[in-house]
């Protein structure tokens, strides 16, 4: 059985964080809604299959320009909320 969890990024060009965890912590499915397509959708393909506690390790503290965040650490602390 798969969850399926909503994260709102904040600080950052996407407005959403769609991700799909199975019972065993693998992460089956992201979707990024806004932010740069290219770069969201490579993230996405990078996280699909592995442990959640891996992308976080990651993908945890990249920033983007200055921002002191990006959109992968925003995908870092979604799934640290899961």
């Amino acid at each position: 059985m798969s969850k399926s969890f909503t994260y709102f990024p904040m600080g950052v060009c996407s407005r959403q964080i769609e991700v799909t965890v199975s019972d065993e912590g693998v992460i089956e499915e992201v979707l990024f809604w806004g932010g740069c397509h290219g770069n969201t959708q490579g993230v996405a393909a990078l996280a699909k299959g592995r442990k959640v506690e891996e992308v976080v390790a990651l993908l945890k503290g990249i920033d983007c320009r200055g921002k002191g965040t990006s959109c992968p650490d925003q995908l870092a602390r979604a799934l640290e909320e899961i």
